[in-house]
């Protein structure tokens, strides 16, 4: 696996940066913003930007006193592709409960 996949399998791991890239897939945000979303400090948040930002999955631009956090889904794909392997077996086990189910309907 290559250094920079592995560090966005890291970056995704933990479930705030997760909800992170959530938020700024719906908008640009501030920092500011984006902590009012959390239980932790402004702090904690920064270091989450800051993993996010090594992962090539955020940018963040200075604008006045802030800075506007981005998101690049791009190097997401890989992940995606990695997923989309293990379709097959919950498509197999959706076609057997389909099953279960018409045949329990049957009777």
């Amino acid at each position: 696996m290559a250094a920079a996949t592995q560090e966005v399998f890291q970056a995704i791991a933990d479930p705030t940066r997760r909800m992170v890239l959530r938020l700024l897939a719906e908008k640009e945000r501030t920092i500011s913003e984006i902590t009012t979303h959390f239980p932790v400090s402004r702090t904690a948040v920064v270091k989450h930007l800051h993993v996010l930002t090594e992962a090539q999955l955020v940018s963040g631009e200075k604008r006045g006193r802030e800075k506007v956090y981005r998101l690049h889904a791009e190097p997401l794909e890989e992940v995606s592709q990695w997923l989309s392997y293990f379709d097959q077996f919950w498509q197999n086990k959706l076609s057997v409960l389909q099953h279960i189910v018409e045949n329990e309907n049957k009777e």
